[in-house]
């Protein structure tokens, strides 16, 4: 089937690949960036010059996918759909917006006889190879006319519709929750393995092997620390400077409104505002991980005299 999409980062212009790739679905794209048009041409994607181009070189009913940092720049371009796009059609939110303002997103394009999908999106840049995990919000019948697309961008059973709009992005949200978690346990324990005065010396990489194999807590995270240690045995070239992108924020928000305990959410949240204090070898192990599954910018750790550098990849 034909979609707009807009946005062609590092995980937007993958998943007009796959798109392309798996299901030959008619793509036209727009990012401001025009190497990245180009790219995307390459892919068999028809590229736009300007978003106002976008909505002319779809057939109604339209759709398109929105693939952007959340915030400003999601709302900038959800205002000019609006006046290109007509009733019928539909805008899907890929991003990863705050699940109250996908809510309030709905109801003004539902004004105007649009309808809003929420797509939370998990994968990373691994997307392209193994699939995204899609937790879809939004109206039924406009979803199961996307169909198509979310089953191309999945793996099997790697979609599901799980409520009305904002519920995509709720899900999503407290996902990342848990992985902020999940993240913290793991550098927890590499950084004991690693501190280890009675047994100096451990190999993290052959651990990390060992553990993937049949062990109660081997994971997709627990073999992307594995390619992690394979790279660089002692992290020596990041500094465990950890960023935070917003939903680790949201959940714990959101757990105090319910009055539902998550220490573990809470304290993980607390470690990341932690590592921006001087370094330690476990908030290395996640600054490394999250640079694994998603490409996340890292700090790398400062050669010479001048300031830390920065390998942050563009959305």
């Amino acid at each position: 089937m034909q979609i707009g999409f807009v946005g062609l980062g590092r995980m937007g212009a993958n998943m007009v690949h796959r798109l392309r790739r798996d299901g030959d679905h008619a793509v036209v794209a727009f990012d401001r960036d025009p190497e990245a048009r180009v790219a995307a041409e390459a892919l068999g994607a028809t590229a736009v010059a300007s978003l106002t181009d976008l909505a002319p070189q779809l057939a109604a009913p339209r759709a398109v996918w929105i693939m952007v940092p959340a915030g400003e720049i999601t709302e900038q371009v959800i205002d000019t759909l609006l006046d290109t796009l007509e009733r019928g059609d539909a805008i899907v939110d890929g991003g990863n917006s705050n699940w109250h303002d996908t809510v309030a997103r709905a109801q003004r394009c539902a004004d105007r006889g649009i309808t809003f999908i929420d797509a939370g999106t998990s994968g990373g840049i691994w997307g392209l190879s193994v699939g995204y995990c899609l937790m879809v919000g939004g109206d039924t019948d406009a979803v199961e006319r996307l169909r198509p697309i979310f089953e191309t961008l999945a793996p099997k059973d790697g979609f599901l519709h799980v409520g009305p709009a904002g519920s995509g992005h709720y899900v999503k949200m407290v996902h990342n929750g848990i992985e902020y978690g999940m993240l913290q346990a793991y550098a927890e324990g590499f950084n004991i393995l690693h501190a280890s005065k009675d047994f100096p010396g451990l190999d993290l990489h052959a651990i990390a092997h060992l553990w993937n194999q049949g062990s109660v807590v081997r994971s997709w995270l627990l073999e992307l620390a594995e390619s992690a240690f394979e790279k660089d045995p002692q992290l020596d070239s990041l500094r465990g400077w950890v960023d935070d992108s917003g939903e680790g924020r949201w959940t714990i928000d959101e757990a105090m409104n319910l009055s539902v305990p998550a220490p573990v959410l809470v304290l993980s949240l607390m470690a990341r505002y932690q590592s921006r204090q001087p370094d330690g070898f476990g908030n290395k192990v996640i600054a490394a991980l999250r640079n694994e599954f998603g490409g996340h910018a890292v700090k790398t750790e400062d050669k010479g005299n001048g300031p830390p550098a920065s390998t942050a990849m563009t959305q």
